[in-house]
């Protein structure tokens, strides 16, 4: 229509042309007097219809492929690998036909759902998603069920830590184990493969993850039996349950719709290590109601408590004296507990185990299951308290310590411990004493004792000190040899002379080896050659012990003292013997004086 009225406002225009021509032969008055406004004015008037009805034409056949939103587009053709598909585009888009997996019946002709992934890819085709497609409508659906609270189909499709996958709406959402059944569930197996109803109870946007719950579904038709059952619990009251879960920490029983908890304490009067020793799943048993919060959702059971307690049947025969018997049924640290009868337990201190002072742990002296003898140290039935004494039935070492570790005296004792100040030796059961780093060797260095002595050897020592009140012994090991430096002070004494190779420099001189005990150190200034060089690592000359400190086990030496004393006797002689030449010299000069005094005399004599 646009084009025919364009068509017919052109031809009049034409005709006006002609006709004006043909009135008025002069075609300047002709053109002076045409309306060239009105005649723009139409064009631009014909031009906006024609853009109007141009993108009407688009906006009716084409999609806005740059808004990412589902389309619906009908399936064109299928080749082996992909769908294409008419969304009235510029161009047909491709589907991977993975995507269509779940529909195997796809042809040529079917409408489906999809997504404008990439407009043009390298070679200027529109890349769509039917996955994505999917996704999204999934997710709309997911989040409408989950704002209203419907009830949704899912399928489970398998087992996973903690729980199931389930499909819901073409989405793997998440069904934790507690959430299947208002019962633990032992067998997940048995829900593989089954469509059931959900409720969506958590919707995590960022992670996209989603969270669906059978439980919830089943809790509210159990509401109301369980709030009349909490109505009429009371304290002391004594009910009939079935263990429902059996956890390391306790059981829970359901008491008809409402859960309570036996903690592990409270199922016997005992030691367990673990509840099911005591009970196991399905099993009927009554319990007590020992406790529960304000509004009764959690209640505190016990099972104990429907017997008599054991303390309350100890015999009258245990006194604080008394020996008894029992098995080791916990290990500590400090020490060990001792069940002396059923429910009854006593404390063996790790103090109380042995009479050395160097104390250990109790697992060192026993395990669990032992049975073990001891002696009842404090009672208290009140309390219900015991502490036991496992040293006490034999004598006390300590007794006669003074006959049998005098000072002075030599023995034998097997390394059990050291510190960074010295080795803990135990000479027998209950008698430890104490080597100090320093009275390890007359020679050695020693800075740690490990360097020295390894845990489990045996050492011999000789007591030093014995302090019978405080029960210490302290004892040598370097005093049971002779003492090496005693013989080393006469053979490397201060003024000895001896050929040895520099071994090592360090800071402000060197060190040279005498033998494995000896490293003598060389000043710097010692160094010195008679030359005026200096001796370096690798040289071999004489040195003169100038310093030996027996007890602090110090040697110096020097190379440079050997010539400088031979220069001193050098000196020495050299100045006796200018000496000895000059007293001669002066003699000589003496008896020449005389002679010419005499001759002069005797001139004059003469004379005269």
């Amino acid at each position: 229509m646009a084009e025919e009225k364009m068509a017919e406002e052109t031809q009049n225009e034409q005709t006006a042309s002609t006709e004006s021509t043909s009135t008025n032969p002069n075609p300047q008055a002709f053109l002076d007097s045409f309306d060239w406004d009105k005649y723009q004015e139409g064009i631009e008037r014909v031009d906006d219809e024609k853009l109007k009805e141009f993108e009407d034409l688009v906006t009716k056949n084409f999609v806005d492929t740059a808004h990412e939103e589902v389309v619906v587009g009908k399936v064109i053709n299928i080749t082996d690998r992909e769908a294409i598909i008419d969304i009235n585009a510029k161009s047909e888009g491709v589907i991977s036909l993975n995507e269509f997996r779940y529909n195997p019946d796809l042809k040529v002709g079917d409408e489906v759902e999809v997504l404008i992934d990439v407009r043009e890819d390298k070679s200027g085709q529109l890349v769509l998603s039917h996955r994505k497609a999917r996704t999204i409508k999934a997710w709309d659906r997911v989040n409408d069920a989950h704002d209203k609270e419907e009830v949704v189909q899912g399928f489970v499709k398998c087992r996973t830590k903690g729980g199931m996958i389930v499909d819901v709406f073409g989405i793997e959402a998440f069904l934790p184990g507690s959430q299947i059944d208002v019962k633990p569930i032992r067998d997940y197996d048995q829900y593989v493969g089954k469509n059931m109803e959900f409720k969506v109870v958590k919707i995590n946007h960022e992670f996209k993850n989603v969270v669906v719950s059978h439980k919830a579904l089943i809790e509210a038709d159990i509401e109301e039996q369980k709030k009349e059952i909490i109505g009429q619990l009371e304290k002391g009251q004594v009910l009939e349950g079935v263990v429902k879960n059996v956890t390391s920490y306790g059981v829970f029983i359901d008491l008809g719709g409402v859960d309570g908890l036996i903690h592990i304490t409270d199922l016997s009067w005992s030691r367990i290590n673990h509840p099911s020793e005591i009970v196991e799943l399905d099993q009927k048993l009554n319990v007590v109601i020992l406790d529960f919060d304000d509004n009764k959702s959690r209640i505190q059971l016990g099972l104990k408590q429907l017997e008599k307690h054991p303390w309350e049947a100890l015999s009258d025969d245990i006194q604080i004296g008394s020996k008894i018997k029992g098995k080791v049924v916990v290990i500590a640290d400090y020490g060990a507990f001792v069940e002396v009868a059923e429910g009854v337990e006593g404390l063996v201190h790790v103090s109380e185990m042995s009479w050395s002072t160097h104390l250990r742990s109790a697992q060192d002296f026993v395990n669990v299951g032992d049975e073990v003898e001891a002696v009842v140290l404090t009672l208290d039935r009140e309390e219900r308290k015991m502490s036991l004494g496992v040293k006490q039935l034999t004598p006390d070492p300590w007794t006669d310590i003074t006959s049998k570790y005098p000072v002075g005296s030599r023995h034998k004792g097997i390394v059990r411990n050291f510190t960074n100040f010295g080795v803990f030796l135990e000479l027998e059961e209950g008698i430890d004493g104490l080597i100090y780093i320093s009275d390890l060797s007359w020679t050695k260095k020693v800075k740690h004792p490990s360097e020295f002595v390894a845990v489990g050897d045996t050492l011999e020592v000789e007591v030093l000190e014995l302090d019978v009140d405080g029960r210490k012994l302290s004892l040598g090991h370097k005093q049971t040899v002779e003492n090496p430096w005693d013989k080393y002070e006469s053979e490397f004494g201060e003024g000895t002379v001896h050929t040895a190779k520099i071994t090592d420099l360090v800071d402000k001189g060197a060190t040279i080896t005498f033998n494995e005990d000896i490293v003598a150190f060389i000043p710097a200034r010692h160094l010195e050659k008679e030359d005026g060089s200096k001796l370096g690592k690798g040289d071999e000359a004489e040195f003169k012990v100038i310093e030996f400190n027996k007890d602090f086990k110090r040697v110096v030496a020097s190379h440079t003292a050997i010539f400088r004393e031979q220069e001193a006797k050098n000196l020495t002689a050299t100045k006796k013997k200018m000496e000895a030449q000059a007293e001669e010299s002066k003699t000589t000069l003496g008896d020449a004086n005389a002679q010419l005094q005499a001759l002069k005399d005797k001139m004059e004599s003469k004379g005269e």
